[in-house]
C-alpha cells in the first residue's frame, strides 16, 4: 500500500465518523486559535510600542533623576519611575544641555494627573509642565492658536495647551480658544489645541495630555524641590539631530551635569540617561516576554487537545481490530497500518488548525474593530505566525497519534482476526 492509498483510507476512516473526529478536532481548534490570537496580539502591541515612540521622535535622550540606593532596590527600573525617586533634577540643569554641539533641543517636563474642568465636563489627562522647546522634541504641532512661550514660562502664566481628545471631550464642537479650564480648582486660558498624533504609551493616549508652563506647573500646582532647595524637574528631553551622535551627546551630558551636581570620581551618576530606542527595545521585550508566557499558558489547551486524539486514535484501533487483522492478512505490512494511522491523526489536527488559524484570524481582525478608549490594537498576523501554527498543529497530530499507530502496527494477524 503506498502513500496516496493510506491517505484515502485515513480519509474514509474519518469521514465515516464525522461527529467523532469533529469534536475531536475542537481541542486542536481552541488551541491554535488561541495561540495564535495571544501572539498576534503581542507582535500588534510591540508594534504599537515601536510605532508610539517614532512618532514622539527617535533621536531623543531622556534624562531622569536615579540613585544607586533605587536602582538596586528595583533592579535598575528607577528611571522609569520618576515619582518615587528622589528629585536630582532642575531648570538650571537643562539650560545647561541648550549649548551642545548636535543638540537641537531642550526640553524640562514634569507630569502628573489631573482632572481637566470646563462648563461641567471633566477629563482625566496627564498635565506635562514643560517649556516651548516641547514641540520641538516630542513632535507635536498646532491645530489652533499658540504655544506656551517664553515669556509665559517667566510669567508663570495662567495658560493651557489641551490635546485634541481633551478638547474634544470637555467642548466638542465648540471652538476651546480663550475658554477657561480649572485644573486643581486653578483657572487657566486655553490659547492651543494640539493636533492629533495618535498612539499611546502603557494604554494612556499621547492625544490625553494638557501642557502648561513648567514654572507654573512648580509653582501652583505640584511643589517638588531638590535636597538643596531648587524647583525640581522630573525628565530632561533632549532633542539630538542625528542617531549617529547620540552616544557623543550623552557622553556630554554625563560630563556636564557630573560636573553641576558636584560629584567625585568614586560618586555614581544621580541621574540616568536614556535613548528612545533603549526605550523601545525594554519595554518590546518585556512584551515579548508576556507573550511567551501567554502563548505557553494557551498551548496547555493543545496538549489538553492532543491527548483526545490519542484517546479517540485508542479507541479506534480497538474497534478497527478486525479489519486491521484482515488487512494484514491480505498482505499489508506493520509500516503500512503504522502509516494509515499517522495520517489519521495528522489530518485530524491539521483540519482542526485550520480552523483554528481562521477563527483566530476573524478574532483578530474583530480586537483590531473595538475602540479602547479612543484608541485601536491592531493584531499583527504575519507569515511566520501562520507558518508555526501549522507545523504545530501537525507536530501535535503526529505526536499523539504515534503510540496508537504503534498498537495497531504491532498486532498479531490471528488474534486480530479472532477479535470481536
Amino acid at each position: 500500500m503506498n502513500f496516496i492509498d493510506s491517505l484515502k483510507a485515513g480519509v474514509k476512516s474519518l469521514s465515516d465518523h464525522r461527529l467523532r473526529t469533529s469534536l475531536t478536532m475542537l481541542g486542536i481548534t481552541i488551541g491554535i486559535g488561541t495561540v495564535m490570537i495571544l501572539v498576534s496580539i503581542g507582535r500588534g502591541v510591540q508594534s504599537m510600542i515601536t510605532s508610539t515612540f517614532e512618532k514622539m521622535g527617535t533621536n531623543v535622550l531622556y534624562v531622569m533623576a536615579s540613585s544607586p540606593e533605587m536602582e538596586e532596590l528595583v533592579g535598575g527600573m528607577a528611571s522609569m519611575a520618576s515619582g518615587i525617586t528622589a528629585p536630582t533634577l532642575t531648570l538650571k540643569d537643562a539650560e545647561a544641555l541648550e549649548g551642545l554641539n548636535s543638540v537641537e533641543a531642550v526640553d524640562p517636563v514634569n507630569e502628573n494627573y489631573v482632572k481637566v474642568i470646563a462648563d461641567g465636563e471633566s477629563k482625566v489627562a496627564i498635565i506635562h509642565g514643560a517649556s516651548p522647546a516641547y514641540q520641538a522634541v516630542y513632535n507635536y504641532s498646532l491645530a489652533s492658536g499658540q504655544f506656551i512661550s517664553d515669556r509665559d514660562v517667566t510669567a508663570r502664566a495662567r495658560v493651557v495647551v489641551l490635546g485634541n481628545n481633551v478638547a474634544d471631550d470637555l467642548f466638542g464642537s465648540i471652538d476651546p480658544l480663550q475658554k477657561s479650564v480649572r485644573i486643581n480648582e486653578i483657572k487657566f486660558t486655553v490659547i492651543g489645541i494640539l493636533k492629533p498624533k495618535g498612539g499611546a504609551i502603557m494604554g494612556v493616549s499621547l492625544d490625553d495630555v494638557v501642557v502648561i508652563p513648567i514654572t507654573t506647573y512648580q509653582a501652583r500646582l505640584f511643589t517638588q524641590h531638590t535636597a538643596r532647595g531648587e524647583d525640581a524637574v522630573q525628565s530632561i528631553g533632549v532633542k539630538v539631530a542625528s542617531a549617529d551622535v547620540i552616544d557623543e551627546v550623552k557622553y556630554e551630558i554625563e560630563t556636564i551635569l557630573r560636573e553641576r551636581h558636584r560629584l567625585s570620581t568614586n560618586d555614581e551618576n544621580d541621574f540616568k540617561i536614556v535613548s528612545m530606542e533603549e526605550m523601545i527595545g525594554s519595554l518590546g521585550n518585556i512584551v515579548g516576554i508576556l507573550t511567551f508566557f501567554l502563548g505557553a499558558i494557551a498551548s496547555v489547551s493543545l496538549l489538553v487537545g492532543s491527548i483526545g486524539i490519542m484517546n479517540i486514535m485508542l479507541v479506534s484501533v480497538t474497534e478497527r481490530t478486525r479489519e486491521i487483522g484482515i488487512r494484514m492478512a491480505v498482505g499489508a505490512k506493520q509500516r503500512d497500518i503504522l502509516l494509515q494511522f499517522l495520517l489519521e491523526a495528522a489530518i485530524l489536527s491539521l483540519i482542526g488548525g485550520i480552523i483554528g488559524i481562521a477563527g483566530g484570524w476573524l478574532v483578530s481582525k474583530a480586537i483590531s474593530l473595538l475602540d479602547l478608549g479612543g484608541m485601536t490594537l491592531q493584531p499583527v498576523i504575519s507569515p511566520d505566525i501562520i507558518i508555526l501554527t501549522v507545523s504545530v498543529s501537525i507536530f501535535v497530530g503526529l505526536a499523539s497519534g504515534t503510540f496508537p499507530a504503534v498498537k495497531a502496527s504491532r498486532l498479531n494477524p490471528i488474534d486480530a482476526l479472532r477479535h470481536e
